[in-house]
């Protein structure tokens, strides 16, 4: 057993509160026990943080924390530091717990802002709802945020991200289908000179995720194992960890 708190962020929600634009994390308690200012280690993020308010949720009502125990939930406010998966807790022996695995998405389609004027607002959209999880997004090698691929595993997902982006982003979208249905991550730390240089077919895209992991978007099975008999060092995966 472990005395010390420790801690993982299993759940992000971006505008809790529509006035405050807040943001919270929810951290599952393993071990020890949490109290409201405490310090604690923020293994991913390489830092030191003062956990300052712990909230409980109970439908609309929010009730501030001043202890909880392993088992127990508790919401962290998140100035954007946190990801899920990512793990909090104190002690000389820093504990990280096995990644949260990200599943291949199934659709995947283009989102483009109506308005150019709204980057900003598109931007933060987009990686605060991809924070959360629902949604995967990714931008084609060398090019910008002016409009990113999105996959997911259910089409109305599509909808949620577009109403979402519309009532609390005050941002529209237009949306073009695509026609990818198979998701590959490429293993190790491969330069985006070297991806570019990979033997695929033509309507295969390599794209990356928002931590700068390499990947790969087929049409088809084919396709799929054409890369992989024509790249031999090529190491494709169908899981990734969490990405944002």
């Amino acid at each position: 057993t472990r005395d010390d708190f420790s801690g993982f962020v299993f759940k992000i929600q971006a505008n809790m509160d529509k006035n405050h634009r807040d943001r919270i994390a929810f951290v599952r308690i393993c071990s020890g026990k949490f109290e409201r200012g405490m310090d604690a280690y923020h293994v991913q993020g390489g830092r030191k943080l003062k956990l300052a308010t712990g909230t409980s949720m109970m439908a609309d009502d929010r009730a501030i924390v001043d202890e909880a125990y392993a088992g127990d939930i508790v919401g962290l406010f998140d100035p954007g530091i946190f990801s899920i998966g990512d793990t909090v807790c104190t002690g000389k022996q820093r504990v990280q717990f096995p990644p949260i695995p990200t599943f291949a998405p199934e659709h995947f389609a283009k989102i483009s802002q109506v308005d150019t004027l709204k980057r900003k607002q598109f931007v933060k959209g987009m990686e605060e709802l991809a924070q959360e999880g629902a949604v995967q997004i990714f931008r084609e090698l060398g090019a910008g945020m002016e409009s990113v691929i999105v996959g997911v595993v259910g089409v109305l997902q599509f909808e949620v991200l577009e109403q979402r982006l519309k009532s609390e982003y005050h941002v529209e979208v237009y949306r073009q289908a695509l026609p990818y249905n198979t998701i590959r991550w490429i293993e190790g730390d491969m330069e985006e000179s070297a991806v570019r240089g990979l033997s695929l077919t033509r309507d295969t895209c390599r794209v990356q995720d928002m931590r700068g992991g390499k990947l790969l978007l087929f049409t088809s099975e084919w396709n799929l194992n054409w890369a992989v008999e024509h790249n031999p060092d090529l190491k494709l995966s169908e899981f990734g960890n969490v990405t944002f």
